[in-house]
């Protein structure tokens, strides 16, 4: 049934990430609704409302987020995203959604040609490699630098569990 619902909002959304989208006035818009318009992360959105997230990353920041796609969650252990967004597991939620959030705007010129580590919001470090391309822990940037008032998204294909 969940991932029915996911499914049939991914279907319903046809707004692409081709440019940041811009609320009348010309405010481009926060890192969560620059993701629910995309299409493509509403598993992303789902877990971030369940965590109690949302006010968080519509704040000030800026923030950097590594975004996992639809696909990415899809991936995962069949019951895994469920479970997941059960009640009793909110703490585990919020570990696992903030392990992919750095404090800061990280754009991919910044560290372009380089390896480094950054520290998450969760405490613990990623391993960022972007000497040909741009990994985090193993999962590959698909696409940078989607810009939003409150910092950037990158997308990519994994989700990433803290140690």
């Amino acid at each position: 049934m969940l991932r029915r619902t996911f499914v049939a909002l991914s279907a319903s959304s046809a707004i692409a990430f081709s440019a940041p989208a811009a609320f009348a006035g010309g405010h481009t818009m926060d890192i969560v609704d620059t993701a629910v318009g995309a299409g493509s992360f509403t598993t992303l959105v789902a877990a971030v409302q369940a965590a109690g997230l949302v006010d968080t990353l519509k704040g000030e920041g800026p923030f950097t987020v590594f975004a996992p796609t639809d696909e990415a969650f899809a991936a995962l252990p069949a019951g895994t995203v469920e479970d997941l967004l059960k009640p009793e597991n909110k703490d585990q939620l919020i570990a696992i959604l903030t392990y992919h959030v750095v404090a800061g705007k990280v754009m991919s010129a910044d560290i372009a040609g380089k390896e480094m580590s950054a520290t998450t919001v969760e405490g613990s470090d990623l391993m960022i490699d972007a000497m040909s391309g741009v990994m985090i822990n193993g999962a590959n940037v698909v696409q940078a630098d989607i810009e939003a008032s409150n910092g950037v998204i990158h997308v990519i294909d994994t989700v990433l569990i803290p140690e």
